[in-house]
């Protein structure tokens, strides 16, 4: 779908297919669909990615394991099996999670969008500091909706979080959105059963995975 030159491709799906994990290759190289995660440098993973409580990528307080929002308190996108409800948690580290049952959620760490809140997001994306929120990049992005659905969103199109951000707004048809920005330029891939996006086709860190597939 498309809206205002900006094209989106996303892919809808319960919380409970959700698998967080450790990539270290292009996305197409992955057996399994899905969109890339959080922010990376080399090998270290920047942002939170946990499943019941076990970070991706190493572990529990290690350095790039994904038990951290690096350097700043970040949006970080919540999903609570247990009362079976979305957050975004502005959190730095997996000890400050809200949630009920440490053995039964997620927590994707990204930019929150603020997309109930239009005279919010521009500041706190300065204050969680996406980068180059002002430049045209290629952008991906992770939403749920008020039914309990979730949204992984890439856009190929070189953009601005403000028209990424407006393009999802408009064109995901569910109401009561909100969600985080993920890690955007090259590191912005897709797989899926009808498209690949291959961003620059960089190595990427950490994916959202749709357990179960390929």
């Amino acid at each position: 779908m498309s809206t205002d030159n900006v094209q989106l491709y996303m892919m809808s799906l319960s919380p409970e297919d959700i698998k967080l994990k450790a990539a270290g290759v292009p996305l197409r190289q992955v057996n399994a669909y899905g969109i890339n995660g959080g922010f990376f440098y080399q090998d270290a993973l920047l942002s939170m990615a946990i499943m019941n409580d076990t970070p991706v990528n190493g572990a529990q307080k290690g350095y790039g394991s994904g038990w951290f929002n690096a350097k700043y308190a970040r949006g970080t996108l919540v999903w609570d099996g247990a009362s079976r409800s979305f957050s975004v948690q502005v959190i730095s580290s997996g000890e400050e999670l809200k949630i009920t049952d440490r053995q039964h959620y997620f927590a994707q760490g990204g930019i929150s969008m603020n997309l109930g809140h239009e005279d919010l997001w521009e500041a706190a994306v300065a204050e969680e500091h996406l980068p180059y929120a002002d430049e045209k990049r290629l952008r991906s992005g992770m939403v749920y909706d008020n039914t309990g659905k979730l949204w992984l969103i890439v856009t190929p199109t070189l953009s601005t979080a403000a028209e990424f951000r407006s393009a999802i707004l408009q064109t995901v048809p569910a109401k009561g959105l909100e969600g985080i920005f993920l890690d955007g330029d090259g590191s912005s891939q897709m797989n899926a059963k009808e498209i690949i996006v291959p961003g620059d086709s960089r190595s990427v860190v950490q994916m959202i995975a749709v357990d179960g597939t390929k």
